[in-house]
């Protein structure tokens, strides 16, 4: 059987850039075992099966796998495959478009609203389905430090520290000095998988961060490590900018209101990619968060599966 397929490069607005996804239209009847065997054939961070929906006022369902496993949640693929339908939905349009759409993942239901306007790359925007909570695990920071090849003097910075939280896929947040020092760190998966703890059942994947970055409107600068999805270093990691946002809330003391943040990432590898952060915050407490992105299509065909 043909399957149709596309590439979407996202959280950037231009093509090459931004992490790359693969989205399969034509995702229904494939078993768990085909479709991670897909995924590793691809090899890209994460590849997209769109099923129908369960609920019929839903416009699809989401299966999403790196090359090592299934994801209950992620941001590109969101991202990706609410623009990726919505630009096969209204294909040859030429009106600006607003949409909003309701992808069913494994972590529930995720609302996304959609942007589209002839001449530029089409823009998602989607709410955390579920907010960034704190795992309170016992961590090594000279390991930590061993394990990125830095210095210990190096992690940390004000009253950030290495913390665990999830939106739905748990992260080891490491704050680092600065920017110098996301730049220079190698990254040992043998000394990690020594030293991160293990939550949610999966051994935690390393999201090293610090202030500002390259591009001027950057407030944090990050990179992404995880082994046990199978992922070397990831250009683009919304599930772990969602995880984030708590760690934000949390030492940055974020006061009631809205707090509109952009965290860059891929910039060591040469895919630079832009993703944006909306907190909203109400009594001292994180209300709602929102992360956001652009899109474009670098490429489509069949698969025959």
């Amino acid at each position: 059987m043909a399957r149709q397929y596309a590439i979407y490069d996202v959280f950037t607005d231009r093509k090459l850039a931004g992490n790359p996804l693969a989205v399969i239209f034509d995702g229904e009847g494939l078993s768990d075992e085909a479709m991670q065997s897909v995924a590793a054939e691809l090899n890209l961070s994460e590849t997209v099966f769109v099923q129908p929906a369960d609920h019929a006022a839903h416009t699809a369902r989401l299966r999403i796998f790196t090359p090592g496993r299934e994801l209950p949640f992620a941001g590109h693929p969101t991202v990706g495959a609410a623009i990726a339908l919505a630009e096969r939905s209204y294909a040859g349009s030429q009106d600006s478009l607003d949409l909003v759409s309701m992808l069913e993942e494994n972590i529930g239901p995720v609302r996304c609203a959609v942007r589209l306007r002839e001449g530029e790359a089409s823009f998602c925007e989607f709410d955390l389905p579920r907010l960034s909570t704190r795992h309170q695990l016992s961590l090594d920071p000279q390991g930590l430090a061993d394990a990125l090849s830095l210095q210990a003097s190096a992690i940390g910075f004000e009253n950030h520290i290495p913390t665990v939280w999830s939106a739905g896929v748990p992260f080891l947040l490491v704050p680092v000095h600065d920017l110098s020092a996301v730049e220079r760190l190698e990254f040992d998966p043998h000394l990690w998988e020594r030293v991160a703890p293990m939550s949610e059942g999966r051994l935690t994947s390393a999201y090293v961060y610090c202030r500002g970055g390259v591009h001027h409107a950057a407030k944090f600068h990050a990179r992404m490590f995880s082994p046990d999805m199978g992922i070397a270093e990831d250009p683009a990691t919304g599930s772990a900018v969602a995880a984030l946002s708590g760690a934000i809330h949390h030492f940055d003391a974020l006061p009631d209101g809205h707090h509109p943040l952009m965290i860059e990432q891929g910039v060591e590898m040469g895919r630079p990619s832009h993703i944006h952060l909306h907190v909203d915050v109400k009594d001292g407490a994180v209300s709602r968060a929102r992360i956001g992105g652009q899109a474009v299509q670098i490429a489509s065909g069949e698969l025959f599966l």
